[in-house]
């Protein structure tokens, strides 16, 4: 009889913007073992090794068993626990990241249909989520190689696919946004520039950013030059008036209130934060 046991690691520094680990881990859960009710602020997905358990989200309950996933979105409440006779076992993984909706949004998970049941690649998924386990580590090195591994694992997601992606022209506008976005956010650039490098209006690239990411495209440059600023202040010491350059703002105090705006506090007071911590 195999002995309940849960091995976990989290990541302290998520580096990386794209994607990133942000935990791993498994365990065989003692019986009635309950998460919840409460929120995430990453995605997250389990994969059921053995055993069974119920899956509560938006006023629904999921009888989930062995070989199925599911997954938890960010900032949504949820409610897991296993079985009272047959306990489930599972692996984990939890990730962030500007790539994270789009590439889940080119799998079977939905925010209404948060699960997948037997799963074809279930066994290769479990493996890769080992495979992100054995890869944990606090360097930079770790963090390529664990990201590497995530990336191989949701590929499967949307290898196994059985629904017919209808946001395929979406998904690919949205793609070559983010990838304008990535080359040229230290620049000035607009949502304009944004709508004619991808080659469709600005209402259409509106529409196809809010149907991918659930963000407008002004919204998701924000976040992603936001996000660039916490790393230049927490690994550079340049001031706050060059990282505003270097983030395409032209006015380092518009760049300040951007950033309060987003954080709940000044550039200056987030450096001296995260130095303490």
């Amino acid at each position: 009889m195999i002995k309940n046991y849960k091995n976990s690691y989290k990541v302290t520094e998520k580096e990386l913007v794209s994607l990133s680990v942000y935990n791993v881990g498994l365990q065989k859960c003692d019986p009635l073992h309950q998460w919840g009710p409460g929120i995430r602020d990453h995605y997250l997905i389990h994969y059921i090794i053995s055993g069974s358990g119920l899956y509560h989200v938006k006023g629904q309950r999921f009888s989930l068993g062995a070989g199925d996933c599911f997954l938890v979105y960010p900032n949504t409440e949820v409610l897991y626990h296993a079985a009272g006779d047959d306990p489930w076992e599972y692996a984990w993984v939890g990730f962030t990241g500007s790539d994270a909706s789009m590439i889940l949004n080119a799998t079977d998970f939905s925010p209404e249909h948060p699960y997948i049941c037997g799963i074809p690649c279930g066994e290769s998924i479990h493996r890769q989520i080992l495979h992100i386990y054995d890869a944990r580590g606090n360097k930079f090195e770790h963090a390529v190689e664990m990201t590497g591994r995530l990336y191989t694992m949701l590929a499967l997601f949307m290898h196994s696919a059985a629904r017919p992606d209808s946001r395929n022209s979406a998904n690919s506008y949205v793609q070559k946004g983010i990838e304008f976005i990535s080359a040229n956010y230290s620049y000035a650039i607009t949502v304009e520039d944004i709508a004619d490098y991808v080659g469709v209006s600005r209402s259409h690239l509106f529409r196809s950013f809010q149907a991918v990411t659930g963000q407008s495209p002004k919204e998701y440059l924000t976040d992603f030059r936001m996000k660039q600023a916490c790393y230049l202040l927490e690994h550079s010491g340049l001031s706050v008036t060059a990282i505003a350059n270097s983030l395409g703002f032209d006015n380092s105090l518009y760049f300040s209130k951007t950033f309060h705006k987003q954080k709940g506090m000044s550039p200056k007071e987030f450096r001296e934060h995260t130095s303490v911590s």
